[in-house]
């Protein structure tokens, strides 16, 4: 076989053309060909005894919609797109074997399972194709920490102590104004349907925070909407633990996990409103998460299997399906995980109580709580999603058992008027405003039923009986 001067770009989460260093060369092919899998395994059973994937509608629907934008932004700098369904390192080999490329460029991945995928592809290559590797979708470079992965601190404040001290943020790199042309291979990708039919017909609950559309554009118009038309890092800090609207949080989530925009996007966007503005411990706090996710990142690098735990799945209990179903008659807990399936987005405060619930007050193995994040988020992301778990639970980076969130508290310092649960289960706004709506078996006993638990720390914000 003649030898082309190709090279292939294997992407992941970083569906941008920003940014990314996947598409920086040091010596430029003459042929560019980029290509996705979809990781069959994705579609598969995730959850025993439940017809659950691992990828659930809103997130399916969220990555066609950013590959779509994608392939249209390589086209206009002259390259294409492939995506196909399969064993990415099946498929990918098979390319690289197919037109005897030069090499095959790939960014370092967080979890276990998509780096597993990246080495096993070395073996399945047959004409002297290389392997490149490297680091994308963080704020640092690894050479910049001041310390080995195999060093990482065990909590995240020391972590952030020596970043703050010792690293500086990048600045992110341009787009390429071109890019190499593609080769005579296959191209495009198929329809939604096609992958599976409830994804192409899913559509939000109408009640929606946001309208969530996938793509590099819709992440920059995002990112720039909140910075600057909302102002958004002069209050963050402050409205951060929102529950109901647009502009509480930055609401970047799903276009970071999906590599639409980069972290360091971000942090220069931050940066460039400070030099205008001044810095806040507002603007300060949106560098701080995402300091948190460049922590979960190296966690989950190191941690490698261990992030899932010890062994199987087991099969979910009555309590576990009460929680996905919204049912467990605690309205704060109810009303998020209504809005979580129904959406595939919810707020980190949310995310916290209802973590929490199902773990110390319900008793159910954290890992299934874990899954169904992973089937309903847009912005799921492993070491993110299974880290924050990992975290309430009390079994990861900075193990501490006492990580519990009173629910009922919670619901009263962050909700106080009930207008969320209101907002999510309608049948309560017939209750007053307030702890009635929280406590709606309390406050109306014959219509509402008691909850499956009620936990001896909740006595101090029990209500007493009241009518409707």
């Amino acid at each position: 076989m003649t030898r082309s001067i190709a090279d292939i770009v294997w992407l992941h989460n970083d569906l941008r053309i920003a940014d990314n260093p996947l598409l920086h060369f040091r010596s430029p092919p003459e042929q560019l060909l980029c290509v996705y899998v979809l990781d069959e395994r994705w579609l598969e059973q995730a959850i025993p005894d439940q017809h659950v994937a691992r990828i659930g509608p809103p997130r399916l629907r969220f990555l066609w919609e950013s590959l779509m934008e994608l392939r249209g932004e390589l086209l206009q700098r002259g390259s294409d797109l492939l995506v196909r369904i399969g064993s990415p390192a099946d498929e990918v080999a098979h390319l690289a074997n197919q037109f005897a490329a030069r090499s095959i460029r790939v960014a370092q991945q967080s979890g276990v399972d998509e780096n597993r995928q990246i080495s096993a592809i070395v073996p399945l290559l047959k004409n002297g194709t290389e392997l490149e590797v490297v680091e994308n979708n963080q704020l640092f470079e690894q050479a910049q920490l001041p310390f080995t992965p195999d060093a990482l601190p065990g909590s995240f404040s020391a972590f952030r102590r020596k970043v703050e001290k010792h690293c500086e943020t990048l600045t992110p790199a341009n787009p390429p104004v071109t890019l190499p042309p593609w080769p005579d291979a296959p191209r495009g990708f198929p329809p939604l349907k096609q992958v599976c039919e409830v994804s192409a017909g899913w559509h939000p609950d109408e009640r929606k925070d946001m309208a969530w559309l996938g793509g590099e554009a819709s992440g920059l118009n995002r990112l720039r909407a909140f910075i600057w038309e909302h102002k958004g890092p002069a209050t963050y800090k402050q409205t951060r633990n929102g529950l109901l609207g647009d502009n509480f949080s930055t609401h970047l989530s799903p276009w970071l996990a999906h590599g639409c925009l980069s972290p360091r996007q971000v942090a220069q966007e931050v940066r460039t409103w400070e030099a205008r503005n001044g810095s806040s411990e507002s603007s300060y706090w949106i560098i701080f998460e995402l300091m948190w996710r460049e922590y979960f990142y190296l966690a989950a690098r190191l941690d490698q299997h261990r992030l899932f735990g010890v062994s199987g799945l087991p099969s979910p209990d009555a309590a576990f399906v009460a929680w996905q179903a919204g049912k467990t008659g605690v309205p704060f807990i109810d009303a998020a995980m209504i809005e979580l399936a129904s959406t595939g987005w919810l707020s980190n405060r949310a995310r916290q109580n209802v973590a929490s619930f199902l773990v110390k007050d319900l008793n159910v193995d954290w890992r299934l709580g874990a899954t169904w994040f992973e089937h309903c988020l847009i912005d799921y992301d492993v070491a993110s999603n299974w880290g924050n778990w990992r975290y309430v639970a009390g079994v990861g980076k900075d193990p501490r058992q006492d990580r519990y969130f009173n629910v009922l508290k919670q619901a009263s310092q962050y909700d106080p008027d009930g207008e969320y649960v209101a907002h999510w289960l309608p049948e309560l706004a017939v209750l007053p405003a307030g702890a009635a709506r929280h406590q709606p078996w309390r406050a109306a006993p014959a219509d509402f039923s008691p909850p499956s638990v009620e936990p001896t720390a909740w006595e101090p914000w029990l209500i007493d009986n009241m009518s409707a």
